[in-house]
């Protein structure tokens, strides 16, 4: 083979290109380069056995004015009687002088997954002629909780698996007045909204016509703005900009005009949920009748896992940043 360099104008012969690698070989994105199958992804299998076994928490709160329908969405949301209503049937329910926080806490099991819910109701929440204030019992059971799983965390001898009592979401009931926002509204929200992921939601939209529930949703939304209440899911942890796309259509139609029933109904052959009227069937699961089911999706099938991962990453850890520091002082 000749050695003398090439004459000038001719160039190199090209470099025989390599054959593709097969997909398991090829160096994924800011990786190193796989020559074989290692099995890396079994990893996802071993976290769903075991997500399975134990099962996991979550914690929910509905707060709002009695007679709004917040046991019965409850129980449309996880289709079983996991909200009741704490009197007994025919005798007088009267409204609390005070809020009265009630928990109650239930095992669901889906397709082999056991989920421990825990629903925190708030009786008389904006039911007085004076709401002043109404809303500290609320701060303080949230506050509570989180100091529960400090308390916990902090020990020198831990449990492997603490308990989580931690609310990790807080569903808002907004009257259907078909107005603008209440002073109670804004200034409940304005102060949760710094401790727990805020939910808003119109209840009973079925008493306002689809023009005056868009008109509502827009005024609302300017008042939340105009206000600077950031309510779930809140722009600034959006990390991901897949994430910040489908967050922003969801904040496009917040607060979700919904409707609540856990009665089955015939409609065209099949069994659906809805609300019997005289003039036919509200389909509580059909888009084209109300938005229940963006709040379902977004509650359960798409964000539960980041409702709790804000709340423990950051509303827990704001509060165990500021407990550790008044302990310090």
């Amino acid at each position: 083979t000749s050695l003398e360099p090439p004459e000038p104008g001719m160039e190199p012969p090209a470099a025989a290109v390599p054959e593709e690698l097969p997909s398991a070989a090829k160096p994924e994105r800011g990786g190193r380069e796989l020559f074989g199958y290692v099995g890396i992804e079994a990893v996802l299998d071993q976290m769903k056995i075991k997500t399975m076994k134990t099962g996991f928490e979550f914690n929910i709160m509905v707060v709002g004015q009695s007679g709004l329908g917040k046991s019965t969405m409850v129980n449309t949301l996880f289709k079983s009687k996991v909200s009741r209503k704490a009197t007994q049937p025919g005798r007088e329910e009267r409204i609390p002088k005070t809020v009265q926080l009630q928990s109650v806490t239930h095992v669901i099991e889906e397709k082999g997954v056991k989920m421990k819910l825990t629903v925190t109701d708030t009786p008389g929440f904006g039911d007085q002629i004076n709401n002043e204030n109404c809303w500290d019992p609320i701060i303080k059971y949230i506050n509570e909780q989180y100091e529960r799983y400090l308390r916990e965390e902090i020990l020198i001898t831990r449990k492997r698996k603490i308990p989580d009592t931690r609310v990790h979401g807080c569903v808002y009931f907004v009257p259907p007045t078909g107005h603008w926002l209440r002073p109670l509204d804004l200034e409940f929200m304005r102060r949760l909204s710094k401790i727990v992921n805020v939910v808003p939601v119109i209840a009973k939209a079925d008493t306002l016509t689809l023009e005056e529930r868009a008109e509502f949703k827009q005024r609302i939304q300017r008042d939340l703005k105009a206000h600077a209440i950031s309510v779930y899911p809140q722009e600034d942890f959006d990390e991901d900009p897949d994430d910040r796309a489908l967050n922003d259509r969801i904040r496009e139609k917040i607060p979700f005009a919904v409707v609540g029933a856990d009665q089955e109904h015939q409609v065209n052959g099949k069994r659906v949920l809805g609300r019997k009227t005289k003039w036919g069937i509200i389909e509580v699961e059909n888009p084209m009748h109300c938005e229940f089911p963006m709040l379902r999706d977004l509650l359960i099938r798409s964000h539960l896992q980041d409702l709790k991962d804000i709340t423990h990453n950051v509303h827990y850890e704001s509060y165990r940043v500021r407990r550790l520091n008044e302990s310090n002082r």
